[in-house]
């Protein structure tokens, strides 16, 4: 018989629905996992009391619930979570506890579901590997050895060693679809707008938004459910979708006309055997279930790289940082900090309108078709500390982009995006493939990938100490 943590997110609320099993029980069951089981350094601050007492709390499950009411979950520790320790991954945050939840933690709250904690994430969400100084490593559970990604790495290692069925993450330059990959999970990063950012707004260039982790593209969808809609005083927002995301799984994609390409966008690195395996297996799926696949040439040129990396600078300095505290901050973060703040406001307005007229280009390029099919990642999950470079943070910093050399073009353009886990490595490390769609067109990608899922499903692997 299956345990509790063998179910999707979307059967254990259809569980609760029946009155099968209460949110209380299915927290108990979690935070015992989540207790006895996080070797993987999932969460950052554990937070059982609160649990139990919002599990009980929830009582009779409202007639208009959605699916996933009762369900536990995570937030990110990027995430404000009024009277929880949130540190942004930096030991300058160690014992910072907000008054205010976010829009993310309102909206997870508002659907019934249950958070046990904070998950980890690497300073500032910055890099896209997550070793912080406020916690362990978090690692993929396929290989305690090798990282979790990031920067949503404890997110990812939560799901994936089934401490929790779905969480939320972070996406800024990848952060959800790189620990997806290094985990053998589905990572969702909608399109720009989608989420609200209430009530910090603090992503003035609009690269980063919320998104999903989930063992399955129907239990990504049903928290992308969760998440999307707007809150008064967005700046903007993407158009309302035609049904739930959930019922858009159920669609028939149609035949469609796929662009791919493997080269290599924000830098010039080798890509491992296994990642081109993995994008030439799903381009022979695709053709298959009866899509054209084409070649195209990569969509954003050269000159686009600088400019990403200006925004992305200026981005890490304006985290606020009380001057006393700073030392406290990695050296990767400091040095990010100093590009960004030797960059003149002017110059970081006239980034903005390069970055906007790249993302116009490429999306003019890319019109033409319904997806877009590229590796994930330019390698399987790496040793941890294999890119960390203390020392050397320009070195760090070239070392994050070899290894996530497609992941932030989606942020640039504002495109939608899933990782999907589609193959594992002779050695069982798991290798994600990365789809694309046209902005605000999340129902055609989780159609697409709903479909593939149930052409080569991935379900059913468990990694060691499941």
């Amino acid at each position: 018989m299956a345990e509790l943590h063998d179910l999707t997110a979307l059967d254990q609320g259809e569980l609760v629905r029946r009155r099968e099993v209460s949110p209380l029980e299915l927290t108990q069951h979690y935070l015992e996992r989540a207790d006895r089981l996080d070797q993987v350094g999932a969460f950052v601050t554990l937070t059982p009391e609160l649990a139990l007492v919002r599990a009980t709390a929830l009582g009779e499950r409202p007639p208009d619930a959605g699916p996933l009411f009762g369900v536990p979950t995570a937030i990110k520790d990027l995430n404000l979570a009024a009277g929880v320790r949130t540190t942004f991954g930096s030991a300058a945050f160690a014992d910072f506890v907000p008054d205010v939840s976010d829009g993310v933690t309102l909206s997870i709250e508002a659907a019934g579901m249950v958070s046990l904690g904070k998950t980890n994430t690497p300073e500032f969400g910055s890099p896209c590997y997550t070793e912080p100084d406020v916690a362990p490593p978090a690692v993929t559970p396929w290989d305690d050895s090798r990282t979790a990604g990031g920067s949503s790495g404890g997110a990812a290692a939560a799901v994936a060693a089934g401490l929790v069925p779905v969480a939320q993450g972070s996406d800024g330059g990848g952060s959800i679809r790189i620990p997806a990959s290094c985990c053998g999970l589905v990572g969702l990063k909608p399109t720009r707008g989608r989420i609200s950012g209430h009530p910090m707004y603090g992503d003035p260039v609009g690269l980063a938004t919320a998104g999903s982790l989930a063992r399955t593209v129907r239990d990504a969808a049903a928290m992308l459910d969760v998440l999307a809609g707007r809150r008064v005083g967005d700046p903007a927002w993407a158009p309302p979708p035609s049904e739930t995301f959930v019922a858009s799984c159920e669609r028939d994609p149609g035949r469609l006309r796929i662009a791919r390409f493997s080269a290599p966008v924000i830098t010039d690195t080798r890509v491992d055997p296994e990642c081109l395996r993995a994008w030439e297996d799903a381009s022979r799926l695709l053709e298959s279930l009866g899509h054209e696949v084409v070649d195209v040439d990569v969509p954003l040129p050269p000159e686009a790289v600088p400019v990403f990396e200006t925004c992305w600078a200026v981005l890490t300095a304006l985290s606020v940082v009380p001057p006393e505290r700073e030392h406290l901050l990695r050296p990767l973060t400091r040095w990010l900090t100093e590009r960004g703040r030797a960059v003149s406001g002017p110059d970081f307005g006239l980034a903005i309108g390069a970055m906007r007229r790249h993302a116009a280009a490429a999306l003019t390029a890319l019109a033409p078709y319904d997806a877009v099919l590229t590796p994930t990642l330019a390698t399987p999950p790496v040793l941890v500390g294999a890119m960390r470079d203390d020392a050397d943070p320009a070195a760090d910093f070239q070392a994050q982009k070899d290894f996530t050399p497609w992941t932030s073009a989606w942020n640039v353009t504002g495109m939608p995006a899933v990782s999907l886990p589609l193959h594992w490595t002779p050695d069982g490390l798991p290798v994600g493939v990365m789809f694309a769609a046209r902005p605000a067109e999340e129902e055609l990608l989780l159609s697409l990938s709903a479909q593939v899922e149930a052409a080569a499903p991935w379900a059913e692997r468990k990694p060691p100490g499941w």
